[in-house]
């Protein structure tokens, strides 16, 4: 018996394929209403993560300019080269050609390229701020994943003689110390973006649109006058050779404007060399380093004794035996001067006489003076990093603590503190802040009464006569006002026979144009008295800055630079007891 074949239901079967058909072709149509319809922007954003950039249009930084238009910071184009890890990590064999051409090991830009690739990063930069030449041989050898990118550095045409004041940016172009630190935000610029269609080696295949613009930063024009800069740092650098001292500094300021001419440090550095100079040569001292001005501070005992109404330029104070005990301490002259009036305790520097001063004035009247020049507060130069120096609380002082203030001891400043102050005397009484920006407007304020400051310039200007400790200040055909100054150097414990030299002076003495404070540490070889380191530096900068900038000279008088002071005018250096350190805190050792 034959068995039958059960029939096939060829409907039943075309039936399902047909609904299978029908079922993948609505998953079709749903996924592509899905893909271009629902989802689209999704996937378009997906798309364009991996080809679609948004990438940085880099701007130049502002330059910044000297009084006269003359460039002393520049940014100029350069080349870095990057790498997207993950194209290169997938071709490994040509890391070590890529690594001999930079300079690297082999190992170590293997071995971070493997890490960041894992991290998924697709950008790291492998050198930056390249010249063009050294770039192009790399990008020559065709590696994938490597690139080049615009950047800008800083360049300082004037170097270690400017660095102080212009400080310095780092490789992102960022102010990181001096102006353009405290500049910074309106030296840098705002950069742009544009997107740009990349390979997947990461080459730029195609610039889309532009984002944004960039913006370059604004210039920068600065109070300093490039010439006279340069002379005040060959004369300084040279003194301090001379007199084999650790460190000076100089300021020059326009006294009517208080802008800051010049200002110059020893020991400087190179600011286009980042980081190859220790902190102590990038140390602006002008505006950070506290000293205690010695018999400077005379000028401003002498106002005070004036202003109390209790003493005239004429009173006669008693100096007899060149010595006055004061609470247990003696204060001493370099000899006996006798009796002399308060023009000749500037001339020959008396500590006695300024002590006799001092004593018949309240611990306020002294320090109201004090105060009003600025003691004890920033100048408001806007300098990063400004000490403010030490006045202490009137309330404080004791008698020898008063005595030792008026010839400059307990106290503590910076040169352009000590600038600030002398220009008041040279601006008839107004105390105007110092600035750095060329054509700012600082608000003067009365600090002294205009007959008062123009006595105190007249008898400053016997300091640089015949008779005065500060002969070799002297500018031939030129009237010169000014104060040496000679002070011990505070250390922990007490003082030692370490030296500051200073000399403040103005000039011409008749209608004061320049200010000039001059700062030398620790000379060596037996010579270290005001008159005799700094104040020929004075002289000769003066002499140079009078001719750059056409000042009329106002008398006919001989320079006498090459003459020493009288032997009996130089100042007298007390023995200082060490309690006195408590009240001038933050003098740098």
């Amino acid at each position: 018996m034959i068995r039958r074949r059960p029939q096939t239901n060829l409907r039943l079967r075309l039936s399902v394929v047909l609904v299978l058909l029908g079922l993948g072709t609505t998953a079709l149509v749903v996924r592509a209403v899905d893909l271009q319809l629902v989802r689209k922007d999704f996937y378009q954003r997906q798309g364009d993560a991996r080809f679609l950039r948004e990438i940085a249009i880099p701007t130049s930084r502002g330059q910044i300019l000297d009084r006269n238009g003359e460039p002393l910071a520049v940014s100029t184009p350069v080349e870095s080269l990057w790498a997207n890890p993950t194209v290169l990590a997938e071709h490994a064999d040509r890391i070590p050609e890529l690594a001999q051409a930079l300079g690297l090991n082999a190992d170590d830009l293997q071995r971070r390229m493997q890490e960041k690739a894992a991290a998924k990063r697709e950008f790291d930069y492998l050198r930056r701020h390249m010249n063009p030449e050294q770039v192009e041989r790399v990008l020559a050898l065709d590696i994938p994943g490597v690139n080049t990118q615009r950047e800008f550095r800083r360049y300082y045409p004037a170097g270690e003689v400017m660095s102080h004041v212009l400080g310095y940016t780092n490789i992102d172009d960022q102010g990181q110390e001096g102006l353009e630190l405290a500049f910074d935000g309106w030296l840098a610029g705002k950069p742009g973006s544009q997107r740009v269609i990349r390979d997947r080696r990461g080459r730029v295949v195609e610039n889309v649109e532009l984002v944004r613009a960039p913006e370059p930063g604004k210039d920068l024009v600065l109070s300093i006058d490039r010439r006279i800069q340069y002379l005040a740092y060959r004369e300084l650098t040279a003194t301090l050779l001379e007199h084999n001292a650790s460190s000076g500094s100089m300021v020059i300021l326009d006294a009517p404007t208080g802008e800051i001419l010049a200002m110059v440090n020893q020991p400087s550095y190179n600011n286009n060399a980042r980081g190859n100079a220790e902190p102590a040569q990038r140390r602006n001292r002008a505006v950070t380093d506290l000293f205690e001005p010695g018999s400077v501070i005379k000028a401003f005992t002498a106002a005070a004794g004036i202003e109390s109404g209790r003493f005239r330029p004429d009173s006669v104070l008693d100096t007899n035996g060149g010595s006055l005990h004061v609470a247990n301490h003696t204060v001493r002259d370099i000899r006996n001067f006798g009796p002399v009036d308060l023009t000749r305790m500037l001339t020959k520097s008396s500590n006695v006489a300024a002590a006799r001063i001092a004593m018949e004035l309240d611990n306020r009247e002294l320090w109201s003076v004090f105060h009003r020049i600025g003691v004890g507060e920033v100048t408001g130069s806007g300098f990063p990093g400004e000490a403010s120096g030490v006045l202490p609380d009137a309330q404080r002082w004791g008698l020898l603590h008063k005595v030792t203030m008026s010839y400059g001891y307990a106290i503590s400043m910076t040169a352009l503190q000590l600038a600030q102050a002398y220009g008041a005397l040279a601006n008839h009484g107004m105390l105007v802040p110092p600035t750095f920006v060329k054509g700012t407007r600082r608000t003067p304020r009365e600090v002294f009464d205009p007959g008062l400051a123009r006595t105190i310039v007249a008898m400053l200007e016997t300091v640089t006569g015949p008779e005065g400790s500060g002969t070799r200040a002297r500018v031939a055909n030129y009237s010169v006002a000014g104060k040496t100054g000679t002070s011990r150097r505070a250390t922990a414990g007490g003082y030692e026979s370490r030296y500051v030299s200073v000399f403040a002076g103005m000039i011409p003495a008749s209608s004061p144009r320049l200010v000039g404070i001059v700062v030398i540490n620790d000379p060596q070889g037996g010579v270290y008295y005001g008159g005799l380191v700094a104040a020929p530096v004075f002289g000769r900068v003066m002499d140079g800055a009078m001719r750059l900038l056409d000042v009329a000279p106002d008398r006919v008088l001989a320079a006498v630079d090459r003459l020493p002071p009288p032997e009996d005018s130089a100042e007298s250096l007390p023995d200082l007891p060490a309690e006195l350190l408590q009240f001038a805190e933050g003098v740098q050792p």
